[in-house]
């Protein structure tokens, strides 16, 4: 698949490219962090989350994007909250119930076919996960692209038109100011549809960790 467009204003391909290779190793570099902090091994992280060893591997060098769904598998397999996923090293845990993220200053993390700006960050322990999402253009989505995971989410269109594939439904395409709201555990995706800039808000559940099945 060709590299999407510019994803920033005033930001040349080749300055993307080295963005988004330092926020994968800034996202790999935590992940290599918590696992070690859980005393797990790579083989014994890839048992407890079902992730190939090699994937973990990968994602903790900065050499491939985990998806949104990954990023689940691995926090729930090292028993954290996806905040710490997101949270620069010398950040302390908090404890707070109630925090405020000013307009452009969320944490930027690099998935696969999205840049999500992860907001609220300073709670721990959210049963909400909430982004706001640029969205990249590709092929019609094939059943390969589709994911699944616990919970239920909600997107609102801010920029441009994407089109939301949700199992078992017609795909539909969502507009600035069209909002969607589905089971996560069915397979979907999102792709938008424009050149133009794509931008939502988008709000994932993230199941309590006490609610999980134990691990083997």
């Amino acid at each position: 698949m060709a590299q999407p467009e510019n994803l920033r204003d005033g930001h040349p391909d080749a300055d993307w490219q080295s963005e988004r290779q330092r926020l994968r190793a800034d996202l790999g570099g935590r992940m290599k962090a918590e696992r070690q902090a859980a005393g797990l091994t790579l083989e014994a992280a890839a048992q407890r989350s079902g992730l190939a060893l090699s994937t973990i591997h990968k994602i903790e060098n900065g050499r491939v994007s985990p998806s949104y769904e990954n990023l689940v598998r691995i926090a729930r397999a090292y028993e954290i909250g996806m905040e710490r996923l997101f949270s620069a090293d010398h950040e302390s845990p908090q404890t707070t119930r109630m925090t405020v993220t000013k307009a452009g200053e969320g944490r930027i993390v690099r998935s696969r076919n999205f840049e999500y700006e992860v907001l609220c960050n300073a709670l721990a322990d959210k049963k909400i996960i909430p982004l706001v999402t640029l969205v990249e253009r590709r092929a019609p989505l094939i059943p390969a692209d589709l994911e699944a995971h616990d919970g239920e989410e909600t997107l609102y269109v801010l920029t441009g038109r994407v089109e939301l594939v949700v199992e078992h439904y017609a795909p539909v395409t969502l507009e600035p100011g069209d909002c969607a709201y589905f089971d996560s555990t069915l397979k979907h995706g999102l792709r938008a549809l424009d050149d133009t800039e794509t931008k939502i808000f988008w709000a994932c559940t993230y199941t309590d960790l006490g609610t999980k099945e134990p691990q083997p």
